[in-house]
């Protein structure tokens, strides 16, 4: 880029015209742009150019101080005039290509190569408009280049976005579809152990807790034990027993006992 610029401003400064006339004032401004003093330079030339609004010498050189001022928007003007009111070809070369210069200070490229098109009319062996002819031809390639590879980038980009987002929705509708198969399980769960507690309810509620007691005392006693009428019975018996044996012993006792006699004094 350097090396464009370096060029593009020594082509921009290859000459500037000496009125025929001897105007002082060109004159004056074209020895101020010696000294790199653009703004005194023009106010010279339009002071020349107050006496003769179409002088191609004093338009030209005001366009090239009003370059190195970066005032290209009316550097532009002033080339464009020079070649319009100019019949000298070499004049109407010196503008056109300058003005191309001030194009490609602008990066507008396709403008610029048009402007060397027409300085070529004019002067066709100039080697240093078709250096920049092909400068600037070659720019435009590169920017063509480079927006068919951002636009490829960005059709990627957006292809990728796409299948993402494609990947997403597919992913969500699995998972919903997993968790309406799981709901749908637990809804035949639900509804198997709704028919199976239907069947138990069908039963007396107390002979179902009658059974259920009965069935937690016979699976609560030990193998061998006695149940409570079991005892009871037996203890009677015991008793009954025992009071057959006393009742026997209290007999004998009656009958064995010695009957006192009175004393016999």
């Amino acid at each position: 880029m350097n090396k464009v610029t370096y060029i593009l401003i020594f082509f921009s400064l290859i000459i500037y015209s000496q009125d025929s006339n001897n105007d002082n004032h060109i004159f004056e401004g074209n020895k101020k742009i010696e000294i790199n003093d653009f703004t005194g330079a023009e106010i010279d030339y339009r002071n020349s150019l107050s006496k003769d609004p179409n002088s191609t010498r004093a338009l030209y050189n005001l366009g090239n101080s009003q370059y190195n001022s970066l005032a290209y928007d009316e550097a532009i003007q002033q080339f464009f005039r020079t070649q319009k009111f100019s019949k000298d070809k070499s004049e109407k070369h010196s503008a056109f290509h300058n003005m191309g210069n001030v194009y490609m200070k602008k990066k507008q490229y396709d403008k610029a190569l048009e402007s060397y098109k027409s300085a070529l009319r004019n002067n066709p062996s100039d080697d240093q408009t078709r250096y920049n002819y092909a400068l600037a031809k070659s720019l435009i390639e590169k920017e063509k280049n480079n927006d068919n590879n951002d636009g490829d980038k960005k059709n990627d980009q957006t292809k990728n976005k796409n299948e993402k987002k494609s990947s997403d929705n597919n992913d969500e509708k699995n998972e919903n579809g997993d968790k309406e198969k799981d709901q749908g399980n637990d809804d035949k769960k639900n509804n198997k152990n709704e028919n199976g507690n239907n069947k138990e309810d069908k039963e007396p509620k107390s002979k179902k807790n009658e059974d259920s007691d009965n069935k937690q005392k016979q699976n609560k006693r030990p193998e061998g034990r006695l149940s409570p009428d079991q005892v009871k019975s037996l203890l009677e018996a015991m008793s009954n027993q025992e009071k057959k044996v006393q009742d026997k012993i209290n007999a004998k006792k009656v009958k064995g006992t010695p009957v006192k006699s009175k004393k016999d004094w």
